[in-house]
């Protein structure tokens, strides 16, 4: 798998309690990344990921699935 499809996966699959690792995964492959425009890809994922961690971190609430944020992410700006 390239790195761009790792981490929309990562993106795609976090949970609230595999956030901080999933987030610690992709910020390691975007550094990898041999262009800014693959890291440009990748940049709306990485801003959902720290979105995410940001609300779960803050909301102290139950686990769950991407329906616990806001709307946007990467699909709206699609």
């Amino acid at each position: 798998m390239d790195a761009l499809a790792e981490i929309k996966h990562l993106y795609y699959n976090a949970t609230k309690t595999t956030i901080q690792k999933d987030l610690a995964r992709a910020v390691a492959l975007l550094k990898a990344m041999p262009t800014e425009e693959d890291r440009e890809r990748a940049a709306v994922y990485m801003d959902g990921l720290s979105q995410m961690r940001s609300e779960w971190h803050a909301s102290g609430g139950h686990g769950g699935r991407h329906g616990q944020r806001g709307g946007g992410g990467p699909r709206a700006r699609r």
